[in-house]
């Protein structure tokens, strides 16, 4: 039996989002309280609200949209590992803890609190994309807002794995996945020209005919 672990965070108004970004906002439109005959809303928000996929244009000039993104990088054998950095700290190939075992490599920092938008979560080293890269990973996700420290005005984890085509997760929720191998699924939207998008992203933990579904 196989199960379904969901690793993204309820996005509602009171998700909190990059200082100065556009929170999740949702209108309805049309409310079965109202006389309507059917619930009809719609939401303004920033694309890099919650679990989400950046594309490399996010950075890099020129590197492609959301939408131009290869799907299979967002779908297939995926690692877990847990690492401990201090805060504000970056993650390098040390901290690892050996040589990686799937395509995808999701790294749990446990840094960023819940609820509240804190400034003293972990990063990612640059030098981490040509490692990674020579080692045939595909994808990296982070349990934190941004592959890169708060206070990095330069961006330079986030430029490193566009140059290095490594597509990136950030905002998942890992703080009670335990490390190990598991199927990610996280599909972006088709978004056109976009700069990231929105995913729901889950993991499957085991094989089987019969699926069972956990959420946070």
């Amino acid at each position: 039996m196989a199960r379904l672990l969901d690793i993204s965070p309820l996005v509602s108004e009171r998700l909190p989002v990059w200082p100065g970004d556009t929170p999740y906002r949702r209108t309805v439109h049309a409310s079965f309280e109202n006389g309507d005959r059917a619930l009809l809303s719609s939401i303004e928000t920033t694309l890099h609200a919650g679990a989400h996929a950046d594309a490399p244009g996010h950075t890099l000039w020129g590197a492609g949209s959301i939408d131009q993104q290869p799907l299979v990088a967002y779908y297939g054998a995926c690692q877990v590992v847990k690492v401990s950095v201090p805060e504000g700290g970056r993650v390098g190939p040390d901290d690892l803890g050996g040589e990686v075992a799937a395509p995808r490599l999701l790294i749990r920092t446990d840094s960023f609190p819940a609820g509240r938008f804190g400034t003293r979560f972990a990063g990612l080293s640059p030098g981490l994309a040509p490692w990674l890269a020579e080692r045939g990973v595909v994808l990296v996700g982070v349990d934190t807002p941004s592959v890169d420290p708060f206070d990095d005005p330069r961006l330079e984890s986030h430029l490193a794995l566009a140059q290095h085509r490594i597509a990136t997760l950030e905002g998942l929720v890992l703080r009670d996945v335990p490390p190990g191998l598991y199927t990610l699924i996280a599909l972006p939207l088709r978004l056109e020209g976009a700069d990231a998008s929105p995913v729901r992203a889950v993991l499957v933990d085991g094989d089987g005919p019969e699926i069972v579904y956990y959420w946070q």
